[in-house]
């Protein structure tokens, strides 16, 4: 761990914020023509853009399942996303965070109802400042709302982790790497579960159960910031045909 106190005497944080406070949270959806549906996010410095493309026909068709839906992932840091050029290539970070991001949307997508189709989820990090599986998985719920998939409810996910012995939310990237723990997590409201936890460092029981609590408050503003995004562009389509008419 570093030297440098990531909590000051006024319990503020490196970046100014409270424990339990999230950082600043700017959402869009439908911003990609080519795509079914699309979606952008910035969390504080983390910046992602999300493209879904399905459901669509099966290639090659005998991969498809008779009874539902696959759902594919692919999860993908662009080279000039860290302050150091990262390779194009798929890390195994990489290849790992896409299989755990299809399976937080496994509970959530109405698979069933698109039998030998597959759903696409395409997930790439502009910028990374802590905290992209989350926000990745934030900005990938809207755009499978966008692309108009039947949802169970939205996913929203948010970490927690333990800096200089403190709880704290939605970590940067200077929390992520020097603070003590890291614990990501992904909810769906509706149906009060978990679909993603993962967990870096030590947390004592009691840290863990408050930890999780944070998690889910955390999430739960995430949640209704998503819902009003979306609520916003249907908002704006219904503007600007009510102007084209009286045009």
């Amino acid at each position: 761990m570093g030297e440098r106190k990531l909590i000051d005497e006024n319990g503020l944080r490196v970046d100014g914020r409270r424990p339990d406070e999230l950082r600043p949270i700017k959402m869009e959806v439908g911003l990609l023509a080519n795509a079914d549906g699309s979606a952008y996010i910035e969390q504080g410095k983390s910046k992602i853009i999300v493209a879904v493309y399905g459901p669509k026909e099966v290639h090659p068709k005998h991969l498809g399942l008779t009874g539902r839906a696959i759902i594919r992932c692919r999860y993908h840091m662009a080279p000039f996303s860290t302050p150091e050029r990262k390779s194009p290539a798929p890390s195994r970070r990489e290849i790992e965070l896409s299989k755990i991001i299809r399976e937080a949307f496994e509970p959530v997508i109405f698979s069933e109802y698109y039998p030998r189709s597959m759903i696409d989820i395409f997930i790439e990090v502009l910028q990374s400042d802590g905290g992209t599986r989350c926000a990745g998985i934030t900005a990938a719920s809207l755009a499978l709302a966008d692309a108009g998939i039947p949802l169970r409810d939205l996913v929203a996910a948010c970490a927690v982790g333990k800096v200089d012995g403190q709880l704290v939310v939605d970590l940067n990237d200077v929390e992520d790497k020097e603070g003590e723990a890291d614990m990501p997590v992904a909810y769906i409201p509706a149906l009060n579960q978990i679909s993603l936890l993962q967990m870096d460092g030590q947390l004592t029981e009691e840290e863990f159960a408050k930890a999780l609590e944070m998690a889910k408050e955390a999430c739960m503003k995430i949640y209704q910031l998503q819902k009003q995004t979306l609520k916003q562009k249907y908002v704006e389509a219904k503007e600007a045909v009510e102007k084209g008419e009286e045009a």
